[in-house]
């Protein structure tokens, strides 16, 4: 008998309308679909076409309504301002529902578009839900974005109110959000209606009488019911971080979403109503959207909102802190989070500081998990490290260990299988199909699942040339990597990320995952540099294990031996260096394009997104070390 986990994906590819029309009965519908699928737009697919519904209510007043209102929906938990609080289903569904009557007075209605630029505050949240309870259509732009990226956003969305606050809080700084977002209205075309803004005790902001509003104002306002909107309308726009010229918007829909994402809870992560489930990432992100916001309050759960910075202030315990203390089920953090926690703590002795009993599960996504730190993680927390793979635009997962369903035997360095849903190739440039084994381009076949980008914001001409066409009836991931005998997924890198070394397609994920396993080495990147001789070669940066004593040129020549006796000559990998930091986004991925840049002597400019441009001074000055060219940033 096959197992329950490999019925449901034969299933899901075979008889797509029967799995997802199954799925869909978890959804509460005011009017039910017409149809499962409408394939009549292609590659324009719309699913559940005829259906109405609305997310909100689906993620409050349905809970409520079956008796759950007293259940905590959602825990703010907030070292930066030494604050907590727990929020009833029912208090959640009260507050959302009166700041909904708020938006409405404003003159906010279905199809509109609400942009949020905010910090991790339970506002946030009930401003995300009462635009969806109005059909609104919002754009949560990250916190961390500078004045120029959030115009751009603006300019974009159009969005008739915008929500904010007074200020973020950051360890040691607190981040005025008021004068970036008067900047970044000044220099958009779009000027929206009003901006509301949460006045917060840590600072408080000058407002505009003629545009501005004090959050506290609208507390009064009369709690309005849900609006239904179509199935097939959206419900958010997401920008892609680090958007360059025409802004990248992933659109997502209301019932796909809604279905895709309940049915993920549960059979990916294992979930059950009342189970406590922790994200650590910021609803900036698209995983906050996914599994911060919409699936725990979809299936019931109770999410946990963290407002800081969970690894390296004030220590590296705080992960363990908030797991005891609330009683998490499922941890769900980025793979380098777990790095900078292994670095400081290569013994794994925090973990027995706290009550971690709750715990039953740990997935890791965002970038590749190297397999040091998936088995440190599985010596530290005794419970499954579950590496998984999924993108922004997919919005929930491409390939994992779909324990709901009953969990495969791991393998380290993959995310198993793809998940029921997605039919995954493997293709060559030209489109062919790849053996197992051979690394090319993972692409998906058309139509993608249920929950997944439907298009991008006034652009489908940009979708389609995007992901469309470069191999037709496929979606293109842009990431590289191979299928193994078992139908295991291997992603190795971006498919920028393969380098030609004399002729060889070789893959930077492969050669970090040598690096990664030497005791001494906490976090690695390898990028491609030109090379007259041999096209590209590879270089690596590596930062060490906190309390390290050996020589750095011991180390290093320790891990170039590793490459050459586990990838073979071929690698041509002779040069490494050791640097404090490696530079990354805020939301934790390692800026491999922009290290290949500088590495290339190439100009570049600092990322808006990036946590510490400082890192990228470091890049530089290693490079230098090595005899290599090294690019200047170039004006914004």
């Amino acid at each position: 008998m096959p197992s329950a986990f490999e019925a449901a994906y034969a299933e899901s590819l075979a008889n797509p309308r029967g799995f997802w029309a199954r799925a869909a009965e978890e959804i509460e519908w005011v009017r039910r679909p017409r149809a499962v699928l409408d394939e009549t737009g292609a590659p324009f697919y719309r699913w559940f076409p005829g259906g109405m519904l609305n997310t909100a209510s689906n993620a409050l007043d349905l809970h409520v309504g079956a008796g759950r209102g007293e259940q905590p929906a959602l825990i703010y938990d907030s070292p930066v301002t030494g604050s907590q609080r727990s929020f009833s289903y029912r208090e959640l569904l009260d507050a959302v529902a009166r700041f909904a009557g708020a938006l409405r007075g404003l003159g906010v209605e279905r199809g509109d578009r609400v942009l949020l630029y905010m910090p991790m505050i339970p506002e946030a949240v009930i401003g995300m839900l009462a635009s969806a309870r109005l059909g609104a259509v919002h754009s949560v732009v990250f916190g961390g974005f500078a004045a120029g990226e959030l115009a751009q956003r603006i300019q974009h969305a159009e969005p008739r109110v915008v929500l904010t606050a007074s200020c973020g809080i950051e360890p040691g700084r607190i981040v005025e959000y008021k004068p970036l977002l008067d900047e970044a209205i000044s220099r958009a075309s779009h000027k929206p209606d009003r901006c509301v803004v949460l006045q917060r005790p840590e600072h408080r902001a000058e407002l505009s009488a003629a545009r501005d509003v004090d959050w506290s104002e609208l507390a009064g306002e009369a709690p309005v019911g849900p609006v239904p909107v179509q199935a097939t309308e959206p419900l958010y726009i997401l920008y892609t971080s680090g958007t360059t010229g025409t802004p990248k918007g992933v659109v997502r829909d209301n019932g796909g979403h809604a279905v895709a994402l309940k049915w993920s809870l549960r059979h990916v992560y294992g979930m059950q109503p009342g189970d406590v489930f922790w994200a650590a990432s910021d609803i900036g992100w698209v995983v906050g959207h996914s599994y911060i916001v919409y699936a725990p309050l979809f299936l019931g759960c109770t999410s946990i909102l963290y407002e800081g910075k969970p690894v390296g202030t004030p220590d590296a315990s705080a992960f363990w802190r908030v797991a005891s203390e609330h009683r998490v089920n499922a941890l769900f953090a980025a793979p380098t989070a777990l790095r900078s926690i292994k670095r400081e703590d290569p013994a794994a002795e925090l973990p027995k500081r706290f009550d971690l009993s709750s715990l039953r599960t740990l997935f890791l996504a965002g970038e590749r998990a190297d397999p040091d730190t998936v088995g440190w993680a599985e010596r530290a927390l005794g419970v499954p490290v579950i590496d998984h793979w999924w993108q922004t635009e997919t919005g929930w997962p491409v390939a994992a260990n779909c324990v709901g369903l009953g969990a495969l035997p791991v393998k380290h360095g993959s995310p198993t299988r793809p998940v029921p849903g997605y039919d995954v190739r493997v293709l060559d440039p030209e489109g062919g199909e790849l053996p197992p084994g051979e690394t090319g381009h993972l692409a998906i076949r058309l139509p993608l699942p249920p929950g997944c980008l439907r298009t991008l914001w006034q652009n489908d001409a940009g979708f389609q040339e995007q992901y469309l066409s470069r191999f037709p009836g496929f979606y293109e991931t842009a990431d590289a990597g191979h299928l193994d005998e078992d139908g295991y997924l291997w992603v190795m890198s971006r498919t920028d990320d393969i380098i030609n070394v004399a002729g060889h397609r070789l893959s930077t994920g492969s050669m970090e995952e040598v690096l990664g396993s030497h005791p001494d080495v906490a976090e690695c990147a390898v990028v491609g540099v030109a090379d007259a001789l041999k096209g590209q070669v590879p270089v690596g940066f590596v930062v060490l294990n906190s309390g390290t004593q050996r020589e750095q040129g011991e180390i290093l020549a320790e891990l170039v031996a590793r490459v050459r006796d586990r990838i073979g000559p071929v690698a041509a990998f002779k040069q490494a260096c050791v640097v404090e930091k490696l530079p990354k986004t805020r939301s934790g991925k390692i800026l491999r394009g922009t290290m290949r840049r500088i590495a290339d002597g190439e100009a570049w400019r600092t990322p808006p997104t990036i946590d510490d441009p400082a890192a990228l001074d470091e890049i530089e000055r290693a490079l230098a070390s090595l005899g290599l060219p090294a690019g200047r940033d170039a004006p914004a």
